[in-house]
């Protein structure tokens, strides 16, 4: 007999908005803040080196927050934490803008070099 998968925590949209605002806070713990700096600087901007840096570090700080909230202490619990937020962001403009904040607490700023050279005056 195999025993039944666990339950996924079920959160309100403000249950939601708590736990992001939580889970953003935590990245300006300044223990937290150094190690996420400490891992962007080893990666150089190089996006295959922000995943394997970066983001183990990211999903730790994550997890020491969304573990008290029911969600697993494994990647797994920020994979079904961040499709929770998803769902919630299409309907609750404050998920979403603090979504989009975490985002950019996690990735660095895309710049695209312009297409054929300069960019022309407007």
């Amino acid at each position: 007999m195999a025993s039944a998968p666990a339950q996924q925590p079920t959160l309100t949209a403000e249950q939601t908005r708590v736990v992001l605002s939580e889970v953003i806070q935590a990245f300006s713990v300044p223990e937290n803040a150094a190690r996420m700096e400490e891992a962007r600087e080893s990666a150089c901007n190089d996006m295959g080196k922000m995943l394997q840096l970066v983001l183990p570090v990211a999903t730790q700080i994550q997890q020491e927050v969304i573990k008290a909230y029911g969600f697993n202490n494994e990647g797994e619990g920020v994979l079904k934490f961040a499709r929770l937020v998803k769902m919630y962001e299409t309907q609750d403009p404050e998920i979403a803008a603090m979504s989009a904040k975490l985002k950019s607490l996690l990735l660095p700023p895309l710049s695209t070099p312009p297409i054929g050279g300069a960019i022309p005056a407007s």
